[in-house]
């Protein structure tokens, strides 16, 4: 992994009406072509992505969204794909032409930021086309904005002066372990090596969790677990074991008592997510029955074998746990239902692939709707009955 994952970068997305030029802003920011420009309205279809560094805070996402008033035949895919956009987004930049302000449309889009509790940077572009009566016109109007032309590069740089600001202000991400252990400890990793796992390198989780420990100077030994009884005895005053969870129940008749036991997901639910609520959501597997439909949130998409976490492995353990064959759903990436009332309960991958925003805003959705979510670290300790042991480090 050459570059911080987009998932842990702060995602920055641009909003606004049709040729309001926020594809010309996102390349003039970014110094580069990255969005089609094009005098033709509604040019952008789908959201695109581009990730750079803004010094001095660092990696950033940035997405450039459709126009919210795209009137084309398409246009209310792009708009839902671009709303949708929102659940993402960690700050917003709304862009008005000088020439097309629309208080109205400007009036909606700041009740979906309070909505989703982003704050906003509101952009006046194309000042370099209008008067200098015309610009005082607007500031008797607006306040609080940013004036600019992403065509002479004027007021960018207030515009990253501003950007800097609401990036530092926003909430940090806790470490995975680093505020859990102190300075020198000792961690030992258990990777079991099958088919899910990727050849010649470690998934996600576990690279960031070794980064972690090394940011924090704690110590960090990997070992699959059939190599983990030995390991233990090698290495003394153990104050960690982090396992994959698919390999809990057998880890936790290896690990003694005395130490501390988690896992890659459990560490991801409580970064990403909100710990106590996926708890909670697990305990509702108590009311399951044959008729319970649930939801199997996975934030990537991957080759699917018989030793697949989500689609097979918990399915098993849950259905054996209920004693009976339960219904099943799958989806993928930023694929997350709107009907989710449908469902008794939803159980949700460690989210190493997405956002922060974007997994707080699926449990605050379902807490709205009174459904129950929970996460495969969660579940799978549950099910085998080491939840209590798992939760004893936080």
């Amino acid at each position: 992994m050459n570059s911080t994952p987009n998932s842990n970068r702060k995602h920055i997305a641009i909003y606004g009406k049709t040729n309001a030029g926020k594809s010309s802003l996102i390349n003039c920011i970014l110094n580069q072509e990255v969005s089609l420009v094009s005098k033709t309205r509604g040019t952008t279809t789908d959201p695109v992505s581009k990730a750079m560094e803004l010094i001095p805070v660092g990696p950033v996402l940035f997405i450039d969204t459709a126009g919210l008033d795209d009137k084309s035949k398409l246009g209310e895919i792009r708009v839902k794909k671009t709303l949708e956009v929102l659940k993402k987004t960690d700050i917003g930049l709304y862009v008005m032409d000088i020439n097309d302000l629309d208080i109205e449309n400007y009036n909606e889009i700041k009740l979906r930021f309070k909505k989703y509790n982003i704050p906003y940077i509101t952009v006046i572009n194309k000042v370099d086309t209008a008067s200098v009566e015309e610009l005082n016109k607007v500031k008797e109007i607006l306040k609080n904005v940013i004036f600019l032309s992403s065509r002479t590069g004027e007021g960018i740089e207030k515009l990253k002066e501003e950007l800097i600001k609401k990036i530092e202000l926003e909430e940090e991400d806790s470490p995975l372990v680093g505020d859990l252990l102190p300075y020198n400890s000792k961690v030992i990793l258990v990777v079991p090596i099958d088919s899910e796992a990727p050849k010649g390198r470690l998934i996600l989780p576990q690279v960031q969790c070794i980064r972690d420990c090394l940011d924090h100077g704690i110590k960090s030994y990997v070992v699959r677990d059939t190599e983990l009884e030995s390991a233990l005895e090698e290495i003394k005053d153990v104050d960690l074991v982090i396992t994959d969870s698919q390999a809990f129940k057998n880890v936790d008749k290896i690990v003694p008592r005395n130490i501390k036991l988690t896992s890659f997901s459990i560490l991801f639910a409580r970064q990403k997510g909100d710990l106590d609520s996926f708890v909670q959501g697990a305990k509702k597997i108590e009311e399951l029955n044959k008729d319970s439909k649930i939801l199997i949130s996975e934030s990537c998409s991957h080759n699917i074998s018989h030793e697949d976490i989500g689609r097979f492995k918990i399915p098993k353990m849950l259905n054996k746990y209920v004693g009976a064959e339960l219904n099943y759903e799958f989806r993928v990436g930023s694929d997350f239902p709107e009907d989710i009332k449908k469902y008794d309960l939803i159980i949700h991958c460690g989210a190493c692939m997405i956002n922060r925003k974007t997994v707080i805003n699926r449990i605050n959705y379902c807490k709205e709707n009174n459904v129950a979510i929970t996460n495969y670290g969660v579940v799978i300790a549950y099910l085998t009955g080491i939840l209590k042991r798992t939760l004893s480090i936080y």
